[in-house]
């Protein structure tokens, strides 16, 4: 009889934590999507999550809002820019936190990460961090960036038959590996030369996708407690192990021997002592058009004792961010430069003459100087914005008044979500006319007054954004600068055109970013 009362006690146990939450947006009434369409879609891997978020969003036109879910938890999906801008800046003690469905005691470095921090955690954190990632920070941050860059592209030119057929994602997370190893811990590697070493591998130990990858996932979405009890965490224990041990024994060294070096773990350790501070006026250049302020005046409620442990976690999220949507966003644009040659060309030109005026030793002024870098970077993340759909988590009921003819005044309670559809919004044609086409000129000085405010958030909107939008795309102006001085980018056979994004939680080509690479004739 036991196996009946397993069947009765699963029974049970559907009903009240997958059927019942089910019913949470019909109970109150609100028009909602079907619970389960978009989660078997993506499951099922027919569409890659960035559009089944596109589809869901085009679907309703008519609406403001609806209602969606995000595995179990009830969430409600925002179409309308004026409501973005409201929950996630005027009203934004409304909506402090994300959505987490890994918050577990066996997982304590992804959960002291500034991603994962909730309520006043968060708050001190952040006001603690910030200091780190100004322009003036990222001035002297950039001398460690561009001698990796210097030294990735000379090594490319070693062995230009490789050129001819390359994936451009392995090729830019070797960079990025680099740049993170470097400018986070302070240790260098070089990845392009060997690519065996520990940090590289760890990168792609956490960003590999495999069905067992993805089932973790959604066992830990549906069910945290269950996934918690038995120890599951969202980063493998070797890669968490391995970042610890590194974190802590860079300390103890840096400590022992007091070296002072423009990195994460010296911005940390000045942290700790209390001793970073925000200059209260920085004469240094904004780093690009898609760059979010830290004009929000978030206020420190107390202080936070920054453990090694802490240190770890920011290092690991800051790691993992970095290694994926980095590379990532590299490959789109070079993946489009290569089928748009007018638009190389013309970012060439840019550069060649930055490079003449500096004598081949770019500077952090005239990189930053670059208007038409600046553009393609900017259209790029339109486009492929890594962080594709935002969530926040409602800590506090938020009444949304009845605006439309068919709408209701509407509470969203205290443990509900909403979701940002970030992607959708960036390809919608009433904000970004022909927004599958890649137009650089859309950000000129002229057009990106036009920009409506609201409708561009590569790097998420309001205090929760992404506090190093700058290092992202410092990094990336390092390397294209070094790269399209020297080469240029064309498609070949096993160049996937048109694009398909691939099947999974990150944005990414289903059939990699194959692209050849040959020296310019011009230089």
């Amino acid at each position: 009889m036991l196996w009946v009362f397993i069947s009765v006690l699963a029974a049970y146990y559907v009903y009240e934590k997958i059927y019942k939450p089910s019913l949470y947006w019909t109970k109150r009434g609100v028009f909602h999507s079907k619970p389960w369409v978009r989660f078997f879609k993506t499951f099922i891997r027919r569409k890659a999550i960035a559009e089944t978020v596109k589809e869901a969003y085009d679907l309703y036109p008519d609406r403001r809002y609806f209602g969606s879910f995000q595995f179990l938890y009830p969430s409600l999906f925002l179409r309308d820019i004026d409501l973005i801008k409201k929950v996630t800046v005027k009203d934004f003690e409304h909506f402090p936190d994300h959505l987490l469905v890994f918050n577990n005691d066996n997982d304590p470095l992804t959960n002291s990460s500034l991603f994962a921090l909730k309520g006043e955690k968060w708050k001190n954190m952040r006001a603690t961090l910030s200091p780190a990632f100004t322009s003036s920070k990222m001035k002297s941050m950039f001398i460690l960036m561009n001698e990796i860059a210097e030294n990735y592209v000379k090594n490319l030119g070693r062995n230009e038959e490789k050129l001819k057929e390359i994936e451009m994602k392995d090729l830019f997370s070797k960079y990025t590996t680099d740049i993170i190893a470097t400018c986070a811990f302070g240790i260098d590697v070089d990845s392009l030369e060997n690519d065996q070493n520990d940090f590289f591998f760890m990168g792609k130990a956490i960003t590999k996708t495999t069905i067992l990858g993805a089932l973790k996932a959604v066992c830990i979405g549906f069910f945290p407690k269950i996934t918690g009890y038995f120890g599951l965490r969202v980063f493998p224990s070797k890669v968490t192990d391995f970042f610890s041990q590194t974190m802590k024994e860079t300390i103890a060294y840096r400590e022992k021997q007091n070296i002072v070096r423009p990195d994460m773990v010296h911005l940390l350790l000045e942290a700790r002592r209390g001793n970073l501070k925000i200059e209260d006026k920085e004469n240094v250049p904004e780093t690009g058009f898609a760059t979010v302020k830290e004009s929000y005046g978030i206020k420190s409620s107390g202080k936070i004792e920054i453990t090694d442990d802490l240190m770890t976690g920011q290092a690991l999220i800051f790691f993992f961010a970095g290694f994926e949507t980095g590379s990532t966003v590299m490959s789109f644009l070079s993946y489009e430069l290569a089928l748009n040659t007018e638009i190389q060309s013309k970012l060439q030109q840019e550069i060649d003459e930055a490079m003449q005026k500096c004598n081949d030793n770019i500077t952090y002024e005239e990189i930053l100087s670059l208007k038409y870098l600046d553009q393609v970077i900017s259209e790029t993340l339109r486009k492929y914005p890594p962080g594709f759909a935002l969530n926040r988590q409602c800590t506090k009921n938020y009444k949304i008044e009845a605006k439309l003819e068919h709408e209701n005044d509407l509470i969203v309670e205290k443990g509900c979500s909403i979701v940002i559809p970030v992607f959708a919004i960036h390809r919608d044609p009433q904000f970004f006319p022909e927004p599958d086409k890649f137009e650089p000129d859309r950000f000129s000085e002229e057009n990106k007054g036009n920009i409506l405010a609201g409708t561009y958030m590569p790097f998420g909107s309001g205090p929760r954004n992404c506090i190093a939008s700058r290092f992202a795309l410092l990094e990336t102006k390092a390397l294209m600068v070094q790269i399209f001085s020297k080469f240029e980018v064309y498609p070949i056979e096993k160049t996937s055109i048109p694009l398909k994004l691939a099947k999974t939680q990150m944005l990414g080509s289903a059939d990699g970013f194959w692209l050849g690479l040959r020296k310019r004739n011009d230089k």
